[in-house]
Formats: C-alpha cells, structure tokens, sequence
C-alpha cells in the first residue's frame, strides 16, 4: 500500500531538510561546474574571435603589401604571378586579380576554374560604393562561414583591377573540435575531482558542526557532562562552541539549583508540617486536658504555621519578582528614618542575646523606589548580618550620603565569604560552609528577594568580603529629584542601639 506524505497546514508537504555536508559538498561541485563551463565558453569565444582578427589583419596587411608592389610603375606582366604567389604563400591566403570586366588576371586562363563567383561578389560590394567612397576607401571584407575574403581596387598599368584575398576557416574549425574534446575530457577530469575535493572540504567543514550537534542533542537529553570545547580551525566555529560550553555550565548550574531547590522547599515543608502534625496528636493524646501543656503545644503549631506562611510568602515574592509582576509604585521617602525603623526590629537580640548593633545614620536621606520593598531589602540584608557575624555578635548599619544618593551598608565580623562563592550568595537556599545557629530564622530566599528586588528598581548593590575578617553588603540609593524630596525626619533618638562615637 503506497505511503502518503504527512502534510504540514496549508498543504504543504513536511520534507526533509538536508544536512550541512550534502549541502557543502552540491554546493562546492555546482560552483566548480559552473567555473568549467564558464571557463569553456569563454575560452572557445576568445579563441574564435582572436582567429578571426588574426585572419583580417592577414588579409589586410596582404592587401596593402600587393597593392603597392602591382601599383608600381616599374611592375611587368611577368612580375604580376611571381608577387601575388609570394604574398598567398607568405600569409596563407589564397589570391585573385581579375581586370574590371571580369577576366581573371591572376590565375591566368591556361589554370582554368570558374571565378564568376568571386567576380560577382567584388561587383557587388564595390558597386554599392559612390565614386568618393572608391577612390578614398576602396576595400571591403566578405566574410561566409567557411572563409573571409578581402577586396580592394589595384591600379595596374593604369587600369582599374579588383584583387581578391580569401582566408580559409577549415584550421579554425578543426582546431574548434579539438579544443571542444579537449575541453569536454578536462572538464570531465575538473568535475570527478572537484566531486572529491568538495566532498572532503564539505566533510572537513561540516565535521565540528556536527559534532556540537550531537553534543547539544546529549545536554537535551540531560547529559550536562558533555564538553564543547575544542580547538577548531574556524573563528565563528571556536565562538560556538564557547557559546554551546557556556551555556551547558549554565544549564548545568541551573539542574542543580533546581534540585537543590526542590530538596530545600521540600525539607523546609517537611519539617514543619511533621511539626505540626505531631503536636496537633500530642493535644489530641496527651495535653487536652492540660491548659498549660495545650497552650504550649498550641504555640509551637502557630510557630510552625507561621514559618510555613513566611516560606510560601517568599517563594510567591521571588516568583513575582522574577516573572516581572510587582505592583509597588515607587515614591519619596525618607531612607534614614526607614533605616533606623528596620534596624529597631532586631533589638530583641541585643537585650536577650547580648548582640551590639552599631548606627552610622547620616539624616535626612531621601531615596526613590518601593517604600515597602527597600523595607524588605534593609530587613533581609541586617538580618543576614546577625546570622553571621562573629564571636563579638557586632553588626554596624551605616547609611552615608554619596554622590550619586546615598550608599547603605552593614557590617558583620563573621568569617567572611570565600571568592568562589561570592556570585553564588545571592541564589536561592543558598547555604553558607560554615555552621552555627542562627538568632534570626529565615527561609535561605532572604539575598535571593534583595537581588531581584534591586534589579527591579535598578539599584547598584553588592558584597565586599574578607576570610575572615568580615563582609559588607552595600546599596547605592540613587538621589530622587530636588522638587520631589519629602520632608520627613527620623524618629528621636534615633534608635536603640550603640552610638558609634561612643566607646
């Protein structure tokens, strides 16, 4: 039963394209194709057309060199058949001089043959000229496809003559049929090794491109341990693979945070639902009747809860964020007051856990963006400081007035960020290598929601760390308009907190 052709929408039939190879090498064999028959044609052109004006300048140099000699005074009857014999076989052509009427003068009579053709076509071409034209340009060109002739009017022994010159075009012809044979046999032999030689250049070519192709269809497949890499003997090639290299390490980067993620969300769900689950069947089991253990057990499932709510909250902001859905609208505010109010959530942790929390807050600073957001960022950024700074629990939130707005920063003492895990910190659940508990508990989104938000408004920010000796998170907050500056001030006092002029 015959095969139908699936057909794509529109009726057209879904063929095949050809690879790259098939394509090189038809392509190349066409080009040489091509160059030979061009070369053939204007090979043949060129050496027809250089006989051709090789044959007139024969006949015309003949002409003049027996017009002259049988115009001579001097010139005898004896002479005639002598000079027109040596200028036929000096320049190959075959001559003729007949007198006005007709009789042929050379060949004489006793030779014989029938010159009425001859005679007739000189006639022709000679009575078509006015008498001026006879006398000034007395010479024309008779050219059929077997020969060329050339006819001029000689004045011998002062009478009229028509002398004839004919150039035969059998050697151009026979010399045309080699050429042609000659032509077809090389154009045959260019063409079976212009068919190898753009065979093996199109494999040559083609060769590195096929290979990143069955190395980009193993990293679809998943296999992120394929390599692009390879020195190819083409520029655009060698970018390619660089590209294809690039592109796996970031795939590659991204699988694992991903499954990393996954793990992450999936522990942080885990444990406090197992939580919740547990004390929910304790209450039921054990402390019902018990107000005091109830109570207790009723906390820790809020607590729980709670955690639970913040990790979907952040998940959904960072989803948002990265989606490119925000609904704040940016406006003036006062950044110092807002600094000092975030930085007073945390003072629970100097007064119960013996934390120092140093302010270097310049008022009177003023920014553009999210008043809610830049909230969010200041929370995440001092709260990240406190979970790692150093023995001497001392975190400094400073915000200073720069040329471009004002600069925030805070300061812990921790040990500081390695280098290669500098532009990894601000990913998602990213986790420090050094272990500790941490005073304030988060979801591992915390840098991951300040970098987004950040690159939302199209703030600068970063991270200056030492091994160490610490890290600092800084934020440029670029200066809103002079004529839009609010006129709020930060609170009293300024905070809870360490003054940083004191000692």
């Amino acid at each position: 039963m015959k095969k139908k052709r699936s057909r794509k929408p529109g009726g057209r039939q879904n063929v095949r394209p050809l690879g790259l190879n098939l394509i090189l090498w038809f392509t190349f064999l066409l080009f040489a194709v091509l160059l030979i028959a061009l070369f053939t044609v204007v090979q043949n052109y060129q050496t027809n057309r250089q006989y051709r004006e090789r044959m007139e300048e024969n006949l015309r140099e003949a002409g003049g060199t027996l017009k002259a000699e049988l115009g001579s005074s001097e010139v005898h009857a004896s002479d005639v058949s002598r000079l027109m014999l040596s200028a036929a076989n000096e320049y190959g052509v075959s001559a003729y001089l007949f007198s006005a009427e007709g009789e042929p003068v050379y060949p004489d009579k006793t030779v014989g043959g029938d010159y009425s053709d001859i005679v007739r076509m000189v006639r022709e071409q000679f009575s078509a000229m006015d008498e001026e034209n006879r006398r000034q340009n007395a010479q024309a060109f008779i050219t059929s496809p077997d020969s060329m002739g050339y006819a001029t009017i000689v004045n011998v022994w002062g009478n009229e003559h028509y002398l004839y010159l004919s150039g035969s075009f059998d050697l151009l012809n026979r010399m045309m049929t080699d050429l042609r044979w000659f032509s077809l046999i090389t154009g045959l032999f260019a063409i079976a090794l212009s068919f190898v030689v753009s065979g093996f250049v199109s494999m040559v070519i083609a060769k590195p491109v096929t290979e990143l192709t069955e190395r980009a269809k193993e990293l679809a497949r998943g296999n992120y341990g394929v390599g692009f890499s390879g020195a190819y003997f083409c520029t655009e090639v060698n970018e390619l693979s660089k590209a294809f290299e690039h592109a796996r390490a970031e795939i590659s980067k991204t699988d694992a945070m991903q499954k990393e993620l996954i793990a992450n969300v999936s522990h942080d769900f885990k444990t406090p639902l197992t939580m919740i689950k547990a004390y929910a069947a304790m209450i039921g089991e054990i402390s019902g009747d018990d107000p005091e253990k109830r109570a207790k057990h009723t906390q820790i499932i809020m607590d729980e809860a709670d955690r639970l709510a913040a990790l979907v909250g952040d998940l959904l902001d960072l989803s948002r964020l990265q989606a490119g859905i925000d609904n704040s609208e940016p406006t003036v505010f006062n950044l110092s007051e807002q600094v000092f109010r975030v930085a007073s959530r945390f003072d629970y942790l100097t007064e119960t856990q013996g934390y120092t929390l140093v302010y270097d807050v310049d008022e009177d600073l003023y920014a553009f963006a999210g008043k809610e957001r830049v909230e969010q960022v200041l929370y995440n950024l001092i709260g990240n400081a406190f979970n790692y700074t150093g023995a001497d629990k001392r975190v400094t939130v400073r915000l200073k007035k720069s040329a471009s707005g004002a600069r925030f920063e805070v300061i812990d003492t921790g040990k500081g960020i390695p280098p290669e895990e500098i532009d990894t910190i601000w990913e998602r659940y990213y986790r420090s290598s050094e272990t500790h508990k941490r005073p304030v508990q988060g979801t591992g989104l915390g840098l991951s929601i300040v970098k987004n938000l950040l690159l939302r408004y199209k703030i600068p920010f970063g991270v200056q760390s030492e091994v160490g000796k610490g890290s600092c998170f800084w934020v440029d907050f670029p200066a809103p308009p002079e004529d839009a500056r609010g006129t709020a001030a930060p609170p009293e006092g300024g905070g809870k907190g360490e003054d940083p002029q004191k000692p």
